[in-house]
């Protein structure tokens, strides 16, 4: 054998050396990926282990991780790492915007090697936050053909365009988590199923009365004030008798939905049941308690009920207050009071808001 034709050979072993030591660590990473994966329930915790373990694959100067929000048809930035990320969590992109939107578009991967080229870029998020982006390597994360987000990845480090080799390992990361996620996404709406009302999607009493605890305790140990409301449909029974329930029931979610828009995020609305709805307002008094029901009152006065149905109904509802420590000693008391002072509006005119006189 010729000198040449050995070195040839010995070349191509030490390929062959480098490509297996290569596929040997790819796997161990993978399977430690695997390990982490499995250990947790929590969707935003596996979105996490994504991330960190996208950041170990492919060096970049951000990565980000964009989640669909089906109702509103946007996507949102769920997770975000590198620079002025503060200035983008508060940015929305429509279906279909951007080299994100079209990824979860399109449900397709993609390598963008210069964006100044590309019509698809969309440059607000640059704007805003001063960030220039070179280069994007971005590629969905889809769990039973379904397209939850997607996976960004901008600017190498080296300098250089991402590569197919690149993407390619993205897109395995993407496939070994999505069963986790399959797991985690069942876990949360079994999770969601047990403190939810079916029909409204508000907590229901359950998880309130458990909330009512936990602010009552927080009451307890650093003072301050929590209050109740309870509010009732007035002449309900009639929407169901003329109209039927399924109309009915549409009132109510509209009625939940007036509700949502309305209060902070930070307080607790369920549905008791029947028409029956109940508000939980952490570190709130009497007197703004009163104020925010009665906004809520001439909301529900003013808003055209079933108006898509065609049948554009006025109805009005009757509201009662009760506050921890001033007018209930316990959690019980509270919710007696504040569901008495309702009832006191309901046996009376209806329409009005009732505050609980004290019993201590």
């Amino acid at each position: 054998m010729n000198e040449g034709r050995l070195t040839l050979l010995k070349n191509e072993n030490r390929g062959l050396k480098e490509s297996l030591r290569q596929k040997d660590k790819e796997l161990s990473f993978f399977i430690e990926v695997g390990k982490a994966l499995t250990s947790t329930l929590k969707f935003k915790e596996i979105l996490k282990i994504i991330m960190d373990n996208a950041q170990k694959l492919v060096k970049s100067e951000a990565w980000s991780i964009l989640l669909v929000d089906e109702k509103a048809n946007k996507l949102y930035f769920e997770l975000a790492k590198g620079e002025k990320v503060d200035k983008i969590k508060d940015i929305r992109l429509n279906m279909g915007e951007g080299i994100a939107g079209w990824v979860a578009t399109k449900g397709a991967p993609l390598i963008v090697p210069d964006v100044s080229k590309d019509k698809r870029f969309f440059s607000g998020v640059d704007k805003k936050t001063k960030f220039k982006t070179k280069s994007i390597l971005c590629v969905p994360i889809i769990s039973k053909n379904k397209t939850l987000g997607v996976l960004e990845l901008i600017n190498k480090k080296d300098g250089n365009s991402f590569e197919r080799k690149e993407l390619e390992l993205m897109l395995k990361l993407i496939d070994h988590a999505a069963i986790a996620i399959e797991r985690s996404m069942l876990y949360e709406r079994t999770a969601e199923l047990a403190v939810t009302d079916d029909l409204t999607k508000l907590f229901n009493f359950r998880f309130l009365d458990q909330r009512l605890d936990e602010e009552i305790k927080k009451c307890k140990k650093n003072g301050g004030s929590v209050s109740l409301i309870f509010l009732d449909m007035d002449h309900f029974k009639l929407i169901n008798d003329n109209y039927g329930h399924l109309m009915g029931s549409k009132v109510l979610i509209e009625v939940a939905q007036i509700l949502i828009n309305t209060l902070r995020d930070m307080d607790i609305i369920a549905r008791y049941g029947g028409d029956e709805f109940v508000v939980v307002l952490p570190d709130t008094g009497t007197e703004t308690t009163y104020r925010i029901t009665k906004r809520i009152q001439n909301l529900i006065r003013k808003h055209l009920f079933l108006n898509e149905e065609g049948l554009s109904s006025h109805i009005t509802a009757s509201f009662g207050i009760a506050t921890y420590p001033e007018h209930a000693a316990s959690k019980l008391e509270l919710i007696r009071l504040a569901d008495q002072a309702m009832y006191i509006v309901k046996n009376r005119a209806r329409d009005d808001i009732c505050i609980a006189k004290s019993e201590k």
